[in-house]
């Protein structure tokens, strides 16, 4: 502990610190915000599916595919991430050229949460009041306009909340994929907290990553409660 705390060891993390943490946690920022948004591009629509395409659902859609899509859902959420990473780097290495660097890890980091992000998008939308999606269905809308004019914007707190769920979780897996050569700030931790012993720099990233988190969760949660019609109507 005597060691950690050394003026030497002071001054080698003050000089990591200004020379590298302010692009890792950028490349942290915006790994995780680019992998959030292509996962809400792809598990959004497919949560939707798994509400309205089930038996009694708005849009029913033939069991077998149902079943298929629930499967494959289940399946990627299982892998645990760091096995996934390694098993997707051939497609990362064809769609991105490469498999080691920052951008390279929007791959796997997408191809693992988007699974989890319409697990999400499908427990809100369950949360939405059966009666008005009833309503809408006797005055004559269709599957598509109780979609996009009922059951998501009834949703939105909700899935708001769950989508901060999904970044703060994203912001964890960009820490494992310094890994395998990911940048950001999980790559600094790695690099020198766990191959260079270097246990302060590695505090140093872990409590920016916390910020990071608490930052992403505030922000998630006030905007949820702003949203929130039941709130407003109190």
């Amino acid at each position: 502990m005597a060691d950690l705390f050394s003026s030497e060891a002071l001054q080698e993390t003050w000089q990591i610190l200004s020379n590298e943490f302010l692009l890792a946690t950028w490349e942290t920022f915006y790994v995780t915000i680019l992998s959030t948004f292509f996962s809400i591009v792809i598990g959004l629509p497919l949560g939707v599916l798994l509400v309205t395409g089930e038996k009694g659902g708005i849009r029913p859609l033939p069991a077998p595919f149902m079943h298929f899509l629930n499967v494959i859902i289940n399946l990627l959420r299982s892998v645990p991430f760091l096995i996934l990473m390694i098993l997707v780097m051939p497609l990362t290495r064809l769609i991105m050229g490469t498999v080691v660097g920052t951008a390279p890890s929007i791959i796997p980091l997408v191809i693992a949460a988007f699974p989890f992000v319409s697990r999400l998008v499908e427990s809100s939308l369950r949360e939405v009041n059966p009666n008005i999606i009833e309503a809408a269905e006797s005055m004559g809308a269709t599957p598509m306009q109780i979609i996009c004019k009922v059951m998501i914007p009834e949703s939105v707190p909700s899935l708001i909340s769950n989508f901060t769920i999904a970044i703060t979780t994203i912001l964890g897996y960009t820490a494992m994929s310094g890994i395998i050569g990911g940048g950001g700030l999980g790559k600094i931790a790695i690099n020198y907290g766990y191959y260079r012993y270097k246990y302060l720099v590695m505090i140093c990233a872990v409590v920016l990553l916390i910020v990071m988190v608490q930052v992403f969760q505030s922000l998630g949660t006030k905007l949820s409660v702003k949203l929130d019609k039941r709130l407003k109507n109190r």
